[in-house]
């Protein structure tokens, strides 16, 4: 019981940290614009993030039955797996890496399991495909959930980021050729209004991606605990804890779970994270309004287009390779590549380093499964 209460507080500082880690990538562009200021731009993430969390469960449902097996998964696997994303989060903070904290999570809980199975790879859900009539894409396991969305979302980001600027810029170019109506000033204050909007959307999708990932660690931590008999002799009024199953059809994460979650990451938000809006809004390209809006679209598109098929992809991906891409659109050595190369290096180091992390951890602290 203790234990399986402890899982669930871990889960939720790990959220917490999530709240002003990864939210401060989705406002750093509207705060860098000066469209709004720090204070109200975490508020509107708090509240666009606490929305999105209510959004659909197919990323919950993915973190929680669909990258390892349920067998090899303890209470004390899930803690391991936890504290390892936390460990790096806390680092990539402190140095104000925007890396992913998505990364950090399915690293930590892929370790912690290879250590509770005693080494054996099989307990990992490589892949699976996809049931009869569905796309390649709607496979399941690490490789169509982790890997494929972790390529192709930057990809995606950069490229999407680039077109959308580009026909931004012909489209002013066009109307200010034929009609001459367009001036700066009057450019920056229709893009700052519509920017707003556009940092709604970034947070309202963050919120459906991020959020979703914690609710799936704790479903699985209750469902192992119940499992195990840990919360066989709870009080009456504490058994919707108990959890027997949650399979990859299932359509429900618990209530409780969701609003724990939501608000929890919503006062993380209102905690800040002004090391990583600094990175992205001021260090990585210089942006004005019309900038942010082409970015933050990208970006919320990207993420919300994964959250449909349940693909845990990282806010720090998407919305970083979107600034790229909108820098690139105005002119290569807009962009600071000696900053992208930083962030490149936290983004590659992310899964292995919090995977050794959850794997050390557990056989510190743990016991594998026999």
């Amino acid at each position: 019981m203790t234990l399986v209460l402890t899982v669930v507080l871990v889960a939720l500082i790990f959220e917490y940290i999530n709240g002003f880690h990864d939210t401060a990538n989705s406002i750093a562009t509207v705060v860098s614009t000066k469209v709004l200021t720090p204070r109200v731009a975490i508020a509107l993430a708090a509240i666009t993030n606490l929305v999105g969390a209510f959004a659909g469960v197919a990323v919950a449902k993915t973190i929680s039955s669909g990258l390892v097996d349920s067998a090899y998964v303890t209470t004390m696997t899930i803690i391991c797996a936890l504290l390892g994303g936390i460990i790096w989060n806390l680092i990539t903070w402190w140095f104000g890496l925007p890396s992913s904290s998505s990364h950090a999570l399915v690293g930590g809980l892929v370790g912690a399991t290879l250590a509770t199975a005693n080494g054996k790879w099989s307990a990992l859900i490589w892949s699976k495909a996809p049931e009869a009539g569905k796309h390649w894409y709607e496979g399941g396991g690490i490789l169509y959930k982790v890997v494929v969305p972790m390529i192709s979302s930057p990809i995606a980001g950069l490229v999407l980021g680039f077109l959308i600027m580009s026909v931004l810029y012909l489209l002013i170019s066009f109307l200010n050729h034929f009609f001459s109506v367009l001036k700066p000033r009057m450019v920056g204050t229709l893009f700052g209004w519509l920017q707003i909007g556009s940092a709604g959307f970034m947070g309202l999708s963050h919120g459906q991606n991020d959020a979703q990932k914690t609710m799936g660690i704790i479903a699985l931590a209750l469902v192992a605990g119940t499992k195990s008999g840990d919360l066989a002799h709870i009080p009456e009024w504490l058994s919707f804890l108990r959890i027997e199953s949650l399979g990859e059809k299932s359509e429900h994460i618990p209530y409780w779970i969701k609003a724990t979650c939501a608000l929890t990451m919503a006062a993380g938000t209102a905690g800040g994270g002004w090391r990583i809006i600094k990175t992205l809004g001021h260090k990585l390209v210089k942006l004005q309004p019309v900038h942010g809006f082409a970015a933050e679209t990208t970006a919320a598109t990207v993420l919300m287009t994964a959250a449909h098929f349940g693909m845990p992809v990282s806010t720090t991906h998407a919305i970083t390779t979107s600034i790229m891409g909108v820098g690139a659109a105005k002119r290569l050595n807009a962009i600071k590549w000696g900053v992208v190369s930083r962030i490149i290096w936290a983004w590659v180091l992310t899964i292995p380093v919090t995977g050794l992390l959850g794997y050390g951890l557990f056989w510190v602290l743990g016991t594998p499964v026999k």
